[in-house]
């Protein structure tokens, strides 16, 4: 497999590797202006050069939009590999392509998110170990931060405590969000207006700089849902699975 690093020079023409297909969907727009915004913070984005699912994007974790103390290490934001590239050894390539950039660049390790159990839209902790990480640090909803050290006498990374413990003040529904994930661009919008046509509180909460990021209730800022205050998911919603997921939440008495 070959690979393409994603560049300020070439972000217009290149495919980001995401469920889009079509580059003027508004999904695709949004998150290559997100991007365009962190190469000069040393983002990273290495993709296949064929289409589809393939890909890893990381920076330097004194830039991540995440509430994590990792001074020194390089935070994976994302490493996504299914459909027809799994099975092929391309998430080992590309993370060893991470590996070797970060210790090019004098780095102590590796951090990423993860869980337990695998959770949509988070590295699969079975890999994760697999390759070496362990968990260095966990937040009281269960997303937990592994590290992958370079040396043995390197600190642990560790959560913010406003991510350490995540909870809102806010009554309703109240969702987090940045434009990290393209998927947000087109379907927050769609889960407000469901909300609004179903009389159900909700609020947006559109995160659009490093320190918000840096600062929030969450581990998770690419998507986080709360209600009446408390974590609920950071998994995607469309209309159908939103109004599903307040549906069981009613049932179990929250909001």
């Amino acid at each position: 497999m070959e690979y393409i690093r994603v560049t300020k020079e070439n972000l217009e023409k290149e495919h980001i590797c995401c469920a889009i297909s079509n580059n003027k969907d508004i999904q695709v727009s949004s998150k290559k202006a997100w991007l365009a915004d962190r190469f000069d913070e040393g983002l990273v984005f290495l993709k296949s050069v064929e289409r589809g699912k393939c890909f890893i994007e990381y920076l330097p974790a004194e830039n991540a939009w995440n509430p994590i103390e990792a001074d020194g290490y390089m935070y994976i934001d994302c490493l996504w590999v299914s459909g027809s590239f799994k099975g092929h050894g391309y998430s080992n390539d590309l993370l060893g392509a991470c590996i070797e950039d970060s210790k090019k660049k004098g780095k102590q390790g590796l951090c990423i998110l993860s869980s337990a159990k695998k959770k949509p839209f988070l590295a699969d902790p079975k890999f994760l170990k697999y390759k070496g990480f362990t968990v260095c640090d966990e937040a009281d909803n269960g997303i937990q931060l592994w590290y992958l050290p370079f040396s043995a006498d390197v600190y642990q990374p560790k959560f913010k405590d406003c991510a350490k413990h995540p909870y809102v003040n806010d009554a309703g529904y109240v969702l987090y969000y940045t434009s990290q994930c393209p998927f947000n661009a087109k379907y927050v919008q769609i889960v407000e207006q469901t909300a609004k046509e179903n009389g159900i509180s909700f609020r947006a909460v559109h995160i659009e700089s490093k320190e918000q990021a840096q600062n929030a209730p969450t581990p998770i800022t690419t998507y986080a849902l709360f209600c009446d205050g408390e974590y609920l998911t950071n998994e995607q919603l469309n209309d159908t699975k939103f109004l599903k997921l307040v549906r069981r939440a009613s049932h179990r008495s929250i909001c």
